[in-house]
C-alpha cells in the first residue's frame, strides 16, 4: 500500500466501505478488532476525524483523546480483562511503528503482557 493507502484506511473503516470487527461505534469514536493481534484482546480505538498522531489529538481536540482513552476503559471492562489488566499505546511516528498515520489507541490484554522488549507493535 501506498501512504495515501494507509492514511486512508481507518477513514475507509469509518465509511463502511472496508468489513471491519466493530465493537464500539459511538458519535465520535470506532473501536475494531485489530485484523492481526498482538494478544488475545487487541482492539484499535480510532477517532472518526483523522488526527496524524497522539501529540496532534492531544494539541487539536484534548477532549477526544480522553474520550479514546474511556472507550478503551469500557471495551476492557466488556471483554473481562479490566481487572486483570491491559495496555493503552499509541504509536507515534514512524520510529515508534506507527505505519497508519491517522491516530489509533491498541487496547492489548488477555494474557500476562510483560515488558516491551520484543520491538514496536505495528500500526
Amino acid at each position: 500500500m501506498t501512504d495515501s493507502d494507509l492514511d486512508s484506511l481507518f477513514l475507509r473503516i469509518i465509511a463502511g466501505e472496508i468489513p471491519a470487527d466493530v465493537v464500539h461505534d459511538g458519535e465520535r469514536v470506532l473501536a475494531i478488532r485489530d485484523i492481526n493481534p498482538q494478544a488475545p484482546t487487541h482492539v484499535l480505538v480510532v477517532p472518526k476525524t483523522r488526527y496524524r498522531n497522539a501529540a496532534e489529538l492531544a494539541a487539536a481536540d484534548p477532549g477526544l483523546l480522553a474520550e479514546l482513552v474511556s472507550v478503551a476503559g469500557d471495551i476492557a471492562e466488556r471483554e473481562g480483562i479490566a481487572e486483570s489488566g491491559y495496555r493503552l499505546l499509541f504509536n507515534t511516528n514512524a520510529d515508534a511503528g506507527q505505519t497508519i498515520f491517522h491516530v489509533h489507541l491498541h487496547l492489548l490484554g488477555g494474557e500476562p503482557l510483560g515488558g516491551l522488549t520484543g520491538g514496536p507493535l505495528k500500526g
